[in-house]
């Protein structure tokens, strides 16, 4: 299967390199205008402050833009110099040193100290190819243009020329000529700047008379460019960095002819880098201005071109409101994300504590059956096994726009997870010893995996989902949302298991079946698109389904099934990197990626993360410590009336072994593989301890307690033998 796997890759790549060794570059088609805007949000438009990028909005599609490059050191920001040279490289990019280093201003057509800057992108991590973009047009036959510094490191050639340099729009005359202009709008950036640093460099936030008086200055400028736009022209806007202390999601606009041909419609924009509405990113700028002037991306542009995502809300003020909105959810998530984890933390080993303190008072009382305290630990070990899944099914919720979001966030988490508890107790199969956790694994493996499967709306802006600010991922399983949709999968399997027990073969074969088809969501490209996630699943399903058989799992069967599993990504992968480069998610990327001989570079960047997250987050640590230290030391731990309360729950359900187990090797395999170290395995144990422990007390309620006889009374003397 290994070389017939291999000789198919080496085949794609052989014909990819004859059908793509005769192309030529086209001549540019078109024209495009690309104004950047550095600090541009949703919230800063108005029609009185910025009538001109109003009546845009009003005429063309638009989207918030995430602005993710290489951020200075301890600051997750986007400098304005970071965005340009992202704009020009179409891959992330940023400079050396702490704060944000000034825009170099070109002398003689040529951007100085060019050569230190595309030096620079070989060291982090992204190996950004700076000069793509205007070289590109270049080379095509096009004429590029720069207006204003900023704009001059977006269009500069690799050499870091620029063909024609102005400081002014006026300076160019006509803009017919010209392929490529590239206006920059620094009005925003320049008040910035002028702030006073902060202890890492970075300007302070601009007081809100300047920041509107700034917007205002950028919306004259942005409408001198505008004016003198010629018909057909397809004009790109995008705040291309950030200009705070704070990384926000920024305007972007396009208006003229798309790509397609047509004119971008009034309404909201996508791109298949995010597969979100109204989200894209600052390398699918790049992108876009590449396939309107009709050229084709080199391989280093990792964007995709902005595309009509639908009609949007029906007037300029409630779209522009809605993707103001979109931001603002974005700075709440980032303020309360930290303050959720470390009350999930505290409230979790809290839960261990009392759970650990009523198994004590159980085995020095005995009365099982009747203890009021054992059923407030199964109820409360049910919502604790809830939460997790609620933080996604919170979205449903626009907690964020509320008075007060933290406690917002928290009351819709806690709400959500009531409503799946009382579902886990509602019908007969509460009195079971695995109903509940049945209950509530199902629905954390179908609520994500559905999720999933339609867009992954639930994991965005989700407070255990992805941020778009950040832009680390955008579709898709995020690490997180996979541990905790691994734990359900096969968890809940381990109740079907059991109820399906009269019927072996139908039992491993309806486990089989839904295990393979969530594997199979997790790693397929228009799904889950989660590479490190299948070995994982893959190796943990199998740990079930073999102790669930009543086989023993041997090193060689784990090697033979973790073999197995990176065949199936690795197909997976190449299947999506023999599609076209434009629809190729990130799997197909690291196909070609180890193509091109950049793979090390990020593997060791995403080792670097995993490494970071682990020794960094010492609460989730903690968390995952705890937890293992109560399964193992507590809830296993015999007592003086026999068996351990797992051991209970073992005996009485065997297919709850098969199943912790399972978990628990898909949580080790993907703390070992993926990038968010040991965020992985506490968010599963988050999942599956608190369930065990419902299942354990539920098994303790229905177990008769072995106590031992009671000591005999001692003997009577004996009477001295007769003389």
């Amino acid at each position: 299967m290994a070389r017939r796997f291999l000789a198919v890759l080496l085949l794609g790549v052989v014909l990819a390199g004859v059908l793509g060794s005769g192309t030529a570059a086209a001549a540019p088609r078109g024209r495009v205008v690309l104004i950047g805007v550095p600090g541009l949000e949703w919230g800063d438009l108005d029609a009185a402050t910025t009538p001109n990028l109003w009546t845009l909005v009003g005429r063309g599609g638009s989207a918030s833009m995430s602005t993710r490059a290489v951020p200075p050191p301890d600051r997750g920001i986007t400098c304005p110099v970071a965005g340009w040279l992202t704009v020009s490289a179409g891959q992330r990019a940023g400079t050396a040193g702490r704060g944000c280093a000034p825009v170099p201003v070109p002398v003689d057509g040529r951007v100085p100290g060019w050569e230190a800057l595309a030096a620079r992108q070989a060291t982090t991590g992204f190996s950004a190819s700076l000069g793509t973009l205007g070289q590109l047009v270049t080379d095509a036959g096009g004429q590029v243009a720069a207006v204003g510094p900023g704009a001059a490191l977006a269009a500069a050639d690799k050499g870091g020329r620029v063909a024609k340099y102005a400081e002014e729009v006026e300076a160019l005359g006509d803009l017919t000529p010209y392929s490529l202009v590239v206006a920059g709008i620094e009005d925003l950036a320049t008040a910035w700047t002028r702030q006073p640093l902060d202890e890492y460099g970075v300007p302070a936030s601009l007081p809100a008379e300047l920041r509107k008086a700034a917007v205002a200055a950028a919306d004259r400028r942005a409408g001198s460019v505008l004016a003198r736009v010629p018909q057909g022209t397809t004009v790109l806007v995008g705040g291309i960095s950030d200009t705070s202390p704070a990384a926000h999601l920024h305007v972007a606009i396009a208006s003229g002819p798309s790509p397609d041909g047509p004119p971008y419609r009034t309404g909201l924009l996508t791109a298949n880098s995010t597969r979100q509405d109204a989200l894209v990113t600052i390398t699918d700028l790049t992108a876009t201005a590449i396939a309107a002037l009709g050229l084709q991306a080199p391989r280093g542009v990792v964007g995709r071109a902005w595309t009509d995502d639908g009609a949007g809300p029906a007037s300029t003020g409630e779209k522009v409101a809605e993707l103001a909105g979109e931001d603002l959810a974005s700075q709440v998530l980032r303020d309360v994300r930290g303050p959720f984890f470390a009350v999930l933390v505290v409230a979790q080993l809290l839960f261990y504590l009392f759970a650990a303190l009523a198994l004590r008072r159980r085995r020095s009382t005995g009365d099982a059956a009747t203890s009021r305290l054992l059923v407030v630990v199964q109820v409360v070990s049910v919502l604790s096994g809830s939460i997790a899944v609620s933080t996604f099914l919170a979205q449903l919720v626009p907690w964020w726009s509320l008075p007060a979001p933290m406690l917002a966030l928290i009351g819709t988490i806690l709400g959500a997870a009531g409503l799946i508890t009382a579902l886990a107790f509602a019908g007969p199969w509460r009195s079971a010893v695995l109903g509940p956790l049945t209950v509530v694994a199902g629905v954390t493996s179908i609520a994500l995996l559905v999720d999933v499967m339609t867009g992954s709306r639930l994991q965005v802006n989700a407070v255990s989902g992805y941020e778009p600010v950040t832009g680390g991922r955008f579709y898709g399983y995020s690490n997180i949302a996979f541990a905790i949709q691994s734990t359900g999968t096969i968890l809940a399997l381990s109740g079907v298991a059991w109820a399906l027990r009269a019927r072996a073969w139908a039992m491993l074969a309806v486990c089989a079946a839904y295990g393979l088809f969530a594997v199979f969501a997790d790693g397929w490209p228009a799904w889950g698109a989660d590479f490190g996630g299948v070995p994982a699943f893959v190796i943990g399903l199998a740990v079930f389904l073999i102790l669930l058989s009543g086989r023993r799992v041997s090193v060689v069967k784990l090697v033979a099934v973790g073999a197995v599993g990176a065949l199936l990504i690795g197909a997976i992968a190449v299947f999506d990197w023999l599609r076209p480069a434009a629809q190729r998610t990130h799997l197909g990327n690291f196909v070609q990626q180890i193509l091109d001989g950049q793979a090390w570079t990020v593997v060791a960047r995403k080792f670097g993360a995993m490494v970071g997250v682990t020794v960094g987050n010492w609460s989730l640590t903690l968390l995952s410590l705890v937890a293992l230290a109560f399964l193992f030391l507590v809830l296993d731990r015999p007592s003086r009336w026999g068996a351990s309360a797992l051991g209970a729950a073992y005996r009485l359900t065997p297919p709850l072994r098969a199943g912790l187990f399972g978990a628990l090797t898909t949580a080790f395999i993907g703390f070992l593989i993926n990038d968010s170290g040991i965020a992985i395995p506490a968010m599963a144990l988050t999942v599956a301890v608190p369930l065990v422990v419902a299942a354990s007390v539920r098994a303790l309620q229905l177990s008769t307690p072995n106590r031992p006889d009671p000591a005999s009374a001692p003997a009577a003397p004996m009477a001295p033998p007769a003389a």
